[in-house]
């Protein structure tokens, strides 16, 4: 019986310890992920930085984040300077021999805007670059890598297919965003919009509008009769608001899920969702039905 409970004592320990010696993924924001997670599988450890809600833009890791940047097999950033607090521990983990993947510069994106992910096609092209960076990883199956990633290729093959049509719903005189910052150019290229302004100027939260700013953006909210303005749901939007006021028209200030996922069950919490719920609440703020 002792001998017995030694081969389990054995077999258990090798076991955990074969868990343990799974390669690590440190991906930073809950969108990328997200993504990551799909393409991975079982393959090895997710770690994701960001939790839903965070600002990417202000998100600055801790130190024991940083040290597990520098222990990853791989780490998936965004890129074009989205996660500001962050790369300087990307650019520490890559000089100390950590592979390192900014998804954006596999998606052509707009320079300098560094929200591709708008756009599902150019996720798709991200997906591609994440799951060749992710077979190369020792010790995992790269054809597993290729079935999971071409598979939820073509989840976002058909969320782009199913947001075309609903957004066919707005005619395209419509199609005119005003956002709390520059987060949709990705988005209106793909499906024909126009950005008329946004409140806070340039595509990074940090900034910060003047009284000019406003005042112009609020003229051509009254000169292009916009319906709508949409901010980030984990952001307050008192300026928004005031802005609102400020245009002297009635405007609704509508909350999307711009740049991090929501926690879950609540209707944003995978990117897919999130997509979803995106264009469904951009469909009916623009005073559309489908």
């Amino acid at each position: 019986m002792r001998i017995l409970l030694i081969v389990l004592a054995m077999l258990l320990a090798g076991c955990a310890s074969g868990a343990e010696r799974r390669p690590e993924v440190v991906v930073t924001t809950d969108i990328l992920g997200d993504v990551t997670r799909m393409i991975v599988g079982d393959q090895a450890q997710v770690t994701v930085l960001m939790k839903p809600g965070s600002d990417p833009h202000s998100f600055g890791v801790s130190a024991q984040q940083a040290a597990r940047l520098e222990r990853a097999a791989l780490v998936v950033y965004n890129g074009l300077g989205l996660e500001e607090g962050v790369l300087r521990n990307v650019q520490a983990a890559r000089e100390s021999g950590v592979a390192t993947l900014a998804a954006v510069e596999a998606a052509d994106p707009l320079r300098p805007d560094p929200h591709f992910w708008t756009d599902p096609r150019r996720m798709a092209m991200a997906v591609d670059a994440i799951a060749g960076a992710v077979e190369r990883i020792d010790g995992v199956d790269p054809a597993a890598i290729r079935a999971n990633a071409a598979a939820y290729r073509r989840e976002i093959e058909r969320l782009d297919a199913w947001m075309a049509r609903r957004l066919s719903a707005i005619p395209p005189a419509g199609r005119e965003l005003v956002t709390d910052h520059h987060v949709f150019g990705h988005f209106a290229q793909r499906y024909g919009f126009t950005i008329v302004g946004a409140v806070i100027p340039g595509g990074t939260t940090l900034a910060s509008p003047s009284a000019a700013d406003l005042k112009e953006l609020a003229d051509a909210i009254r000169e292009h009769e916009v319906p709508a303005i949409f901010t980030d749901s984990a952001r307050p939007d008192r300026l928004a608001r005031v802005l609102a006021a400020e245009a002297g028209v009635e405007v609704q200030v509508v909350a999307l899920f711009t740049e991090s996922l929501s926690g879950p069950g609540q209707g944003a919490d995978t990117y897919l969702r999130m997509m979803r719920a995106n264009t469904d609440a951009m469909v009916d703020g623009l005073g559309t039905t489908p």
